[in-house]
């Protein structure tokens, strides 16, 4: 008896929700092509990215708000203002400290992974050639 009422209350469980969308054909493709590689449905890894995407996004806005209130004045940043979008001068790898979110492709780049942060070329940026890094730095550890 113990097992039919078991039973029933999964029978009566609430199910996941389905979710229709439309996508462009050449991500319908890309998340079919991942799924195969994946050995999974394209509906798991539609869930997985959302699942994971939301966490993510969560910790990108708590990194962005302790990164905030970090600042010498302890007063929160302002809203970045909007501008047009310009190609970076350089990119430079580095091992992330925060959640972040590629600006190309929207991958996740989860806190310790690899990636490149753009420097800017909303004004103008000092340049040095390899020589002068490599004296500069040559500087650095002789007056260690």
């Amino acid at each position: 008896m113990v097992q039919k009422r078991s039973s029933r209350k999964a029978a009566h469980a609430p199910k996941d929700k389905v979710l229709h969308t439309r996508v462009p054909e050449h991500l319908e493709q890309q998340l079919k092509d991942r799924a195969e590689d994946l050995g999974l449905s394209v509906s798991g890894i539609v869930r997985n990215a959302l699942l994971n995407t939301f966490s993510l996004v969560e910790g990108v806005v708590s990194d962005s708000a302790n990164l905030a209130l970090r600042r010498g004045d302890r007063t929160p940043a302002r809203k970045p203002e909007r501008r047009a979008t310009s190609a970076p001068y350089g990119w430079q790898n580095l091992v992330l400290n925060v959640n972040a979110v590629c600006q190309q492709c929207n991958a996740l780049l989860p806190r310790g992974s690899q990636g490149a942060i753009g420097i800017p070329a909303t004004e103008p940026p000092a340049f040095l050639c390899q020589g002068c890094l490599d004296a500069l730095q040559q500087d650095t550890r002789q007056r260690k």
